[in-house]
C-alpha cells in the first residue's frame, strides 16, 4: 500500500477526532498544553491501537465491526454529548465550570468512540494481507495532529464567539451529531 493511500485513509479516520476536538475546544474556551497533549495523545494512540487490534483480529472481528461497532460509537458519543448538555442545562450560569472531557472516563469514551472505524480498517488490512505497522503509525500521528488543530480551532471559535454556557450545549449536540453520522455512514439511518 502506497503512502498517499495510507495518508488518505488516516485523514478519513481522523475526521471524527477532529470534529470532537473542535467541539471540545469550543466548550472549554481555553485549552492548556496538558489538555492538548492528553486529548491528542489518546486519540492518536487509540486510532493506531484499534487499527492494529482490527488487523490482529482479522476475519473473526469482521461481523462485529460491520454490525455492532457503529452502534457502540453512536452510544458512546451520545452518552458524552448528552452529559455535556445536561451539565449545561443544570446550571445556566455563565460562570460555571465546564467539565473537562480530556480527563477520566470521558477521555477514554471519546477515544474509543472516535477510533472504532480504525478497527474496521485494521480488519481490511488483514483481508488485504497488508502490513499494519507503518499505516498504524501514520494513522495515529495524523489523528494526533488533526486533534491539535481541532482543539486550537475550537478554542478560537469559542473565544471569539462568546458562546459561554451555550458552548457546552453546542459541543454536546455536535458529539451526538457525529454519532448519528456514523450510523448514517454505515447505512443504519
Amino acid at each position: 500500500m502506497d503512502i498517499l493511500t495510507i495518508l488518505l485513509i488516516a485523514i478519513a479516520l481522523a475526521v471524527d477526532a477532529f470534529a470532537v476536538a473542535v467541539a471540545t475546544g469550543v466548550s472549554l474556551c481555553a485549552v492548556s498544553f496538558r489538555q492538548l497533549f492528553r486529548l491528542s495523545w489518546h486519540f492518536g494512540l487509540f486510532q493506531a491501537g484499534m487499527t492494529i487490534l482490527g488487523w490482529a483480529a482479522g476475519l473473526s472481528v469482521r461481523n462485529f465491526t460491520e454490525t455492532v461497532a457503529p452502534w457502540l460509537a453512536f452510544f458512546l458519543l451520545a452518552f458524552v454529548g448528552g452529559r455535556m448538555i445536561i451539565e449545561a442545562l443544570r446550571s445556566p450560569d455563565e460562570e460555571k465550570s465546564i467539565a473537562d472531557p480530556t480527563t477520566g472516563k470521558s477521555l477514554i469514551i471519546l477515544s474509543v468512540a472516535t477510533s472504532i472505524d480504525a478497527l474496521a480498517v485494521g480488519v481490511s488490512f488483514a483481508l488485504l494481507k497488508a502490513e499494519v505497522w507503518l499505516p498504524a503509525l501514520i494513522i495515529g500521528v495524523v489523528a494526533s495532529l488533526l486533534t491539535i488543530i481541532g482543539l486550537r480551532l475550537g478554542c478560537l471559535v469559542g473565544a471569539t464567539s462568546k458562546l459561554g454556557a451555550r458552548a457546552e450545549i453546542i459541543g454536546g449536540l455536535v458529539l451526538i451529531g457525529i454519532g448519528l453520522n456514523i450510523l448514517h455512514q454505515h447505512g443504519i439511518l
